[in-house]
C-alpha cells in the first residue's frame, strides 16, 4: 500500500502575481497540467486577458484583484478564488516589485512598502490558504525567492532583506507543516527577465549593472526567461507525494561558446 494518496488530477492553484513575468508564466504552466489556476494581482485587466488566453487554449482560469499588501484584498481574493476553483491544492506566492536604491538612501517607508510585498504579503496567502490544506492533509506552497539570498547584490536591499525573510519564514513553515502532508518549497532563481526593473532609470540601470561586475555577481549576460521559473515550479508541485523538493535554485546557462 503506498505511503500517501497519489495528488488528484485536478488541482486548483492560486497564484499571487500572476500578471506578468514568473506568475504569468507559472499560472500558464500550471493550467497547462490541467489545473485550474486563479490569477491574482492589482493589475486585474492583465490578469483578465492571460486567463482568457488560458481559457482559449482549453485550460481552467479566473482572474481576481489582488494587492497582496493590503490584509482586506488577500481575504476577499482568497475566498473568490476557492469559490471560484475550488480548494486550494497549490498556491504560489510570486508578487513583488523592486527599486534600485541603495539601503542608506532608502527612506524606512520605501523599504517596509518592499517588505511588505514580498514578505508581509506572503505570509498572509499563507494564513488564509494553508490552514485549509492542512485540514484536508495535502497541498503545495511554493515561495518564489531570489538568489540574492545565497548572495546579496547592490542597489536591491530592502529586495534581499524581504527575499531573507521569505526563505527564513519557510523553512519554518517547513518545519511547522511537516507530517500534515503539506509541502511548503522555496524556487530560488537566478537572474530572470521580467518586468522587475524596467522602470528603472536607464543610466541608473548601468550603474547597476557595473556594480553587480564588480562584485562578481554576472558571470555572464543570460537571462532567465519566467518560463524557466515557472517550469520548476511545476516540478516541485508534480513531484510525487512522499518526496519533497524543499529548494530549488534556477540558474541561466552560459551561451555557448565559439569554438
Amino acid at each position: 500500500m503506498p505511503r500517501f494518496a497519489p495528488h488528484p488530477d485536478r488541482r486548483p492553484a492560486v497564484v499571487s502575481g500572476a500578471s506578468s513575468g514568473i506568475g504569468a508564466a507559472t499560472a500558464r504552466a500550471l493550467a497547462g497540467l490541467g489545473h485550474p489556476v486563479a490569477l491574482g494581482a492589482r493589475r486585474a485587466r492583465v490578469c483578465a486577458d492571460i486567463a482568457a488566453e488560458i481559457r482559449a487554449d482549453g485550460g481552467e482560469a479566473v482572474a481576481l484583484p489582488l494587492d497582496v499588501a493590503d490584509e482586506d484584498s488577500v481575504k476577499a481574493f482568497t475566498a473568490a478564488a476557492e469559490d471560484a476553483i475550488g480548494a486550494a491544492e497549490i498556491v504560489v506566492s510570486s508578487a513583488g516589485d523592486l527599486s534600485a536604491d541603495r539601503i542608506h538612501d532608502l527612506d524606512s517607508a520605501a523599504f517596509l512598502a518592499q517588505v511588505q510585498v514580498h514578505l508581509v504579503g506572503a505570509h498572509r496567502l499563507v494564513s488564509h490558504l494553508v490552514p485549509g490544506m492542512v485540514a484536508r492533509g495535502r497541498g503545495d506552497v511554493v515561495f518564489v525567492s531570489s538568489d540574492v539570498v545565497r548572495a546579496p547584490r547592490t542597489r536591491m536591499g530592502a529586495y534581499v532583506a524581504a527575499k531573507n525573510g521569505v526563505e527564513g519564514m519557510a523553512r519554518a513553515l517547513q518545519m511547522e507543516l511537516e507530517g500534515t502532508g503539506v509541502r511548503a518549497s522555496i524556487v530560488r532563481p537566478g537572474p530572470t527577465s521580467t518586468n522587475m526593473g524596467l522602470n528603472w532609470d536607464p543610466d541608473v540601470t548601468g550603474e547597476v549593472l557595473e556594480e553587480w561586475v564588480k562584485w562578481g555577481l554576472a558571470r555572464h549576460s543570460s537571462f532567465l526567461r519566467p518560463s524557466d521559473v515557472a517550469s520548476a515550479v511545476a516540478a516541485v508541485v508534480g513531484a510525487p507525494r512522499g518526496a519533497h523538493l524543499s529548494l530549488v535554485e534556477v540558474q541561466p546557462e552560459a551561451p555557448l561558446e565559439q569554438r
